[in-house]
């Protein structure tokens, strides 16, 4: 018996060997080396393994210290609020088009749900175009209708909208995800329970709000989690359409609009080399994520379990 189990054990390992390599190679050793860097200074960039000089938590303390991060966050932070409730709110009215069995629905389905494969650096660099102050469609539209308001910086060259835009091409373009989603939980709830509200003489509103909203949830809990784990990774987006600009003045500081954490991140580690700081500053932005995710996760238990 024990002989048996033995080499079934060793039959397992050996065919699930092949993704333990893949693993332990390329995720588990840089998260690992990862942390050991953030606990040191890089002195010389021809070896990064010998040339080490060890600080101790001294990058995370100087993160905490760091004004810039702090925008950074800040700016991440907005992000996050402006992109979750209206990916949310795009996605669910998508849903509830197709779903009341639109003309076309497989079509539109399909359209709707394209933009999610394109790469997101062609999509922003597609949507710069658009925004261009000089020859963007929308500054044309605008102009017709007499604002000029556009017409010499664009929506990307200004601070008060330079956010927003970079917010609502992501949202254009992530609807199909979440619009799939929301689809298959209304496909999923019974008619019979939309029948019995109609009895008991609940308008549209009601059932809206005391039926299909409920039974969304984890779908929404889920959206939230993902919205807010996609703003702390944001970066190919801000990368392609603003390069973090433009500068607005707080204060006496001078920050970038579009500077959020992933971008600080790549800026820190890539341009000036820093290479123990940007550890730190991705093992911070590790935590908030998990710590978001934790919250939603409980949430999400304690409002389905029954």
């Amino acid at each position: 018996m024990r002989r048996s189990r033995l080499a079934e054990n060793l039959t397992a390992l050996a065919f699930l060997s092949p993704f333990i390599l893949i693993f332990a190679i390329f995720l588990a050793y840089p998260l690992f080396y990862s942390f050991f860097l953030s606990l040191n200074k890089v002195t010389v960039l021809v070896n990064v393994f010998d040339n080490l000089t060890f600080v101790g938590l001294q990058n995370f303390v100087a993160l905490f210290q760091d004004g810039v991060f702090g925008w950074s966050l800040l700016m991440t932070l907005y992000y996050a609020a402006l992109i979750v409730p209206l990916g949310i709110g795009a996605s669910l009215l998508l849903a509830v088009l197709l779903h009341n069995k639109l003309k076309l629905h497989s079509l539109f389905r399909t359209a709707f749900f394209l933009p999610y494969v394109l790469d997101l650096f062609v999509v922003g660099i597609v949507w710069t175009y658009i925004y261009s102050p000089h020859f963007g469609i929308l500054t044309r539209v605008f102009e017709v209708f007499g604002i000029d308001y556009f017409s010499e910086t664009g929506f990307l060259g200004r601070g008060e909208t330079a956010m927003p835009a970079v917010v609502i091409v992501n949202v254009l373009k992530g609807a199909g995800f979440g619009m799939i989603l929301y689809l298959a939980a209304l496909q999923n709830i019974p008619q019979s329970v939309y029948e019995a509200a109609d009895v008991d003489g609940a308008n549209w509103w009601q059932k809206l709000t005391k039926i299909t909203m409920p039974l969304l949830r984890p779908v929404t809990l889920f959206m939230v989690i993902v919205g807010v784990v996609a703003a702390l990774n944001s970066f190919v987006e801000v990368y392609a359409m603003t390069a973090g600009g433009p500068s607005v003045q707080v204060g006496e500081k001078t920050y970038q609009a579009t500077w959020v954490s992933g971008y600080y991140l790549f800026d820190t580690f890539y341009v000036k080399l820093r290479l123990g700081y940007a550890a730190a500053m991705s093992y911070v932005l590790l935590a908030i994520a998990v710590a978001v995710s934790l919250v939603n996760l409980r949430l999400l238990r304690s409002k389905t379990d029954y």
